[in-house]
């Protein structure tokens, strides 16, 4: 394995989508671009540029590298030399997807190397059930890597998803905040048990929120409400609470974004404007109007020079 090179571009997510707790991921506009070479030299070079350029580390532990390592043990070979330029675009520990866009492009470089630039279903299957197992969990890895809105889940097989096509007025608008918090942190404050009326509360807000992000946009609101996870994880985010509070009264389809701090409106095209100039927000928040990302990950082989 010498010589070989693909460039990876990898969309952001968001999951959960209100009551779609570690099932529901959709993507988004923003992207993360990482180019693998294979070279003859033996060691490791990382380089990054963007969001985090200061504080990721440049060695093993980085996590496309990681991801990279195991994406070579599932697809075939041990590259003797290997350098890993990253341009990261996708906010970071905002609860968008930014470890699974890493994730992803790292498992999916080492497949498109292994496979000669083209990586099939087989291989995307297998590229999802790598990403998941690192990431831990496989909706934003679904949504990043297949685009779209996804519905994903774990058998005995490993990681699945089913990908749908959001409803074509569909909008995002994202409220992302100074500051980011760690998922463990907020993975910490959920209960081991729920009340029954919140589990049957949240399977038909669910089932309801298929329909409205994929035909029925006007239901959004509704099937955004959560009695699941959100409320027990106010406390560590009481801004980001607050806000979609606020925003939800204001007749806005608001959510946590996966597991927080950033909040994301969901809407349709004739709502973005008013949305993304909502005053209700304060100048701690850095307002995005973006697209759903339609394609997913993207994989190609550069040019030579």
């Amino acid at each position: 394995m010498t010589g070989g090179a693909v460039t990876v571009v990898v969309p952001a997510s968001s999951a959960n989508l209100g009551p779609g707790f570690d099932a529901l991921g959709l993507a988004l506009g923003i992207y993360d671009e990482v180019t693998v070479e294979i070279r003859d030299q033996q060691g490791l070079s990382v380089h990054v540029d963007g969001v985090g350029a200061d504080v990721l580390p440049g060695d093993e532990s980085h996590l496309v590298v990681r991801a990279l390592r195991a994406g070579f043990d599932r697809f075939g070979g041990t590259p003797s030399g290997l350098a890993v330029s990253c341009v990261n675009r996708i906010p970071q520990g905002r609860g968008l997807g930014s470890s699974a866009a890493a994730i992803v492009a790292g498992v999916l470089a080492a497949a498109g190397i292994a496979a000669g630039g083209h990586v099939g279903d087989e291989g995307l299957a297998q590229v999802l059930d790598v990403a998941s197992r690192l990431e831990g969990h496989p909706d934003n890895v679904a949504a990043c890597l297949f685009g779209g809105f996804t519905v994903a889940w774990s058998d005995d097989q490993g990681a699945r998803a089913a990908r749908l096509d959001p409803a074509a007025g569909l909008h995002a608008v994202l409220f992302v905040p100074a500051a980011g918090l760690p998922t463990e942190t907020a993975r910490g404050m959920l209960p081991s048990t729920v009340p029954h009326q919140d589990a049957r509360h949240a399977a038909g807000r669910s089932a309801l929120l298929v329909a409205a992000l994929t035909r029925r946009t006007d239901l959004l609101l509704p099937a955004t409400e959560d009695r699941l996870h959100q409320p027990y994880r106010a406390a560590a985010m009481k801004p980001t609470a607050d806000l979609v509070a606020r925003l939800r009264a204001g007749g806005l389809a608001a959510v946590v974004s996966g597991a927080g701090p950033s909040v994301l409106v969901l809407l349709s095209a004739d709502a973005q404007e008013a949305a993304a100039q909502s005053e209700l927000a304060g100048p701690e928040w850095t307002v995005l109007a973006v697209p759903v990302d339609r394609a997913g990950a993207q994989i190609s082989v550069p040019l030579r020079t």
